[in-house]
């Protein structure tokens, strides 16, 4: 699948069918005024959750982020955004409670940036990073990554490496965020692509890769810099990239 995005501004009335995933990328660092917009849609216990923040910066991305999201999903709903409410998995994964839409969504953000997918009818995972200097790489991927990847990884050039590292991790976290499971399943029971200009795809899963093939990732580019990547059932689907304004 084509990795290049770009970002348009949705149209006013916004539609969704089942072969196609959106994509929404939006800023996290918003003015005051629109902190406290978005602050005036969540529910009371998002509130005492940003509250839990020990950093003013992270409480106030939260904020921003989960008004945002409200602020996106009463769109598809036809809802007031405060009006939303959320159920969990037993892993935590969020989803719409009392929707007969058959909406799916997942969140993902870094540095700043927010990524939010959303799909009807079909699970969707997705995860970003901002790419940075990680002097303990090589003890994560040899932890976390398999011996085959592993083994792909340090046969590129060491210049392509870094790069190659979040492009595995966010492959491997937006598969696992789409099956809800977080960590429970080990990250190196997930094969995936690494190498710089090779497709996003899972490989195997658990050593298999027919169970690897009922599910299928594609690359986003939200911005320079970072990696991102969306996982979701297998079958013809297309993206649309869309940007989130006030």
């Amino acid at each position: 699948m084509c990795t290049l995005c770009t970002w348009q501004l949705p149209p006013k009335n916004i539609s969704l069918s089942g072969d196609i995933v959106h994509v929404w990328r939006a800023e996290l660092d918003q003015t005051v005024q629109m902190r406290e917009r978005l602050a005036a849609v969540l529910s009371e216990d998002e509130l005492q959750r940003a509250e839990g923040f020990y950093l003013d910066r992270d409480r106030h991305r939260f904020i921003v982020g989960r008004g945002i999201l409200r602020t996106i999903l009463a769109r598809y709903l036809n809802k007031e955004a405060r009006e939303i409410k959320f159920c969990y998995g037993c892993r935590g994964k969020p989803a719409l409670a009392n929707s007969n839409k058959q909406l799916y969504f997942n969140v993902s953000h870094s540095g700043g940036i927010a990524l939010y997918a959303i799909a009807h009818k079909r699970e969707v995972g997705i995860d970003i990073e901002q790419i940075r200097e990680m002097p303990d790489a090589v003890a994560i991927a040899t932890q976390f990554f398999s011996e085959r990847e592993n083994a792909a990884l340090y046969a590129l050039p060491a210049e392509q490496r870094l790069q190659a590292f979040f492009h595995a991790w966010t492959r491997k976290e937006a598969y696992l965020k789409a099956k809800g499971d977080g960590l429970a399943q080990p990250l190196n029971s997930v094969e995936v692509s690494l190498a710089p200009g090779e497709p996003a795809q899972l490989l195997r899963i658990d050593g298999s890769p027919a169970a690897a093939s009922r599910w299928a990732l594609a690359d986003i580019n939200p911005a320079p810099g970072f990696a991102a990547a969306l996982a979701t059932e297998a079958g013809n689907f297309s993206l649309a990239y869309w940007q989130w304004q006030s």
